[in-house]
């Protein structure tokens, strides 16, 4: 989930300048036009000896081929993004139905809104809640789980990023300084009242957004924001994909990741950090686990376990469809991010606007860290506080997750349990009525800082 896993690159020729001569991305998709067939007929194949008509699918021998076939039907596919598959959600023990509609929309982005359909609304207040997405690979869907948590005692949007690849170049780069402008206009078009959450990534821009809209007196920034295993400064507890961007430097990444968008694609000749790239990066750090959750499917396949295999499927439909990251937006968080720390050390601008953390004192804000975090270490995301002095203390909280890795952060039962239940507390004590000097209505939903 940070911007890029560094480790599983592969390296290409160094060149200088922007790297059209890399013939990378043409042969990934001629390889897939070349696998086109094998796959067709390695499906075909496999519903024959599964078909319950044919009597080899009842032999050993039937079900080990079919399970081999479909192995490699899904190992050589293509993986579109994937369905929300949220028909339904359970609101104060009322099913209702919930609607995914697009309600602002931009080149590189929409924000969805999952729209519960009320007989008769909750008498809980229902906060307007913005789920930003991370911008590093996977799509938005990939929060399914964070979204559902959340839906129950919210009205929740989310952001869903474009892949680079179907944006024409004709609409432009998309940087750093793009994604804060979209923010701020998000958060402009709520006039005020919506809280927002940044998953990983979105911690840094998402900061500096709310940190311009103070800066500029803007009444229509959020109540409070709460980042969630977020790199705001990768010097504290610095993890392996940390170190690694600092060693290898800009030029690196530049060189070896860097290609363009091959035709007939709708952004054909964008420079971008390739999907399949990135992937390659995911799966490399964790080879050994991929190898033996595919074996494992391929032994449920043979023995007929059903339930564990489409819990395989699941899992793997989502974390091996990627998309592409325009290379402008991937360079810049890269480096300003990672390598050269220039939000804590107040050096990060928007626009050649310095951005001025310690102007946020209106915005509540919360952070959450995971004990066993390897992507965002423990302190990255707390650094936050420190950054902004002149939160008051009723307006701010931290909580530290044990037993939980990056991924348990934002999905998961101990998320569903222990994580959102405090998100959902602090977002409600921001709309609480407040007393003449300030402080919260009801002292019990006060916030604190906390660390276990």
């Amino acid at each position: 989930m940070a911007i890029g896993e560094f480790g599983g690159v592969l390296r290409q020729p160094a060149v200088t300048g922007t790297n059209l001569s890399s013939p990378l991305y043409w042969m990934y998709e001629m390889a897939h036009a070349a696998l086109n067939p094998s796959r067709a007929m390695a499906d075909a194949s496999r519903l024959f000896f599964r078909n319950p008509l044919n009597p080899a699918s009842h032999t050993p021998m039937g079900k080990s081929v079919a399970a081999g076939l479909e192995l490699y039907e899904r190992a050589t596919r293509r993986y579109g993004k994937p369905d929300w598959r949220i028909p339904h959600v359970s609101v104060a023990g009322m099913r209702v139905p919930v609607h995914v509609n697009t309600v602002w929309e931009r080149p590189f982005c929409r924000l969805l809104h999952f729209e519960r359909a009320f007989e008769h609304p909750p008498r809980r207040p229902q906060p307007r809640l913005i789920v930003v997405a991370p911008m590093s690979g996977h799509y938005a869907t990939l929060l399914r789980g964070t979204v559902e948590a959340f839906l129950p005692t919210h009205d929740v949007y989310v952001t869903d990023w474009i892949d680079a690849k179907l944006v024409p170049l004709a609409e432009g780069a998309f940087g750093l300084d793009d994604y804060v402008d979209y923010l701020i206009s998000i958060f402009r078009s709520f006039g005020g009242d919506c809280h927002v959450l940044a998953v990983c990534q979105p911690a840094v821009p998402v900061s500096m957004a709310v940190a311009r809209m103070e800066q500029m007196e803007d009444p229509y920034a959020p109540r409070s924001m709460i980042l969630m295993g977020g790199p705001i400064d990768t010097r504290q507890s610095p993890t392996a994909v940390n170190l690694l961007a600092q060693e290898r430097g800009i030029d690196f990444f530049r060189r070896n990741v860097i290609t363009q968008v091959p035709w007939p694609h709708p952004g054909a000749m964008r420079a971008v950090y390739p999907g399949f790239l990135q992937l390659n990066g995911f799966m490399s750090m964790n080879l050994d686990r991929h190898l033996i959750a595919h074996a494992d499917l391929f032994r449920h396949l043979i023995r007929g376990d059903g339930d564990s295999a489409e819990k395989h499927r699941e899992f793997y439909d989502e974390y091996l469809a990627v998309m592409d990251l325009d290379a402008r937006f991937y360079l810049e968080t890269v480096e300003s991010v990672f390598i050269t720390h220039a939000l804590p050390k107040g050096e990060m601008t928007h626009r050649d606007e310095p951005v001025r953390m310690e102007a946020i004192r209106n915005v509540a804000l919360m952070t959450v860290e995971g004990e066993k975090d390897d992507i965002s270490g423990v302190g990255q995301t707390y650094a936050a506080h420190g950054l902004c002095p002149h939160i008051p203390e009723e307006k701010r909280a931290h909580w530290l997750q044990p037993d939980v890795g990056h991924y348990g952060v934002f999905n998961g039962s101990r998320f569903r349990a222990e994580i959102a239940p405090r998100i959902s507390d602090f977002i409600l004590s921001q709309e609480l009525p407040r007393r003449a000097d300030g402080s919260a209505g009801v002292t019990t939903l006060r916030p604190r800082i906390v660390t276990s």
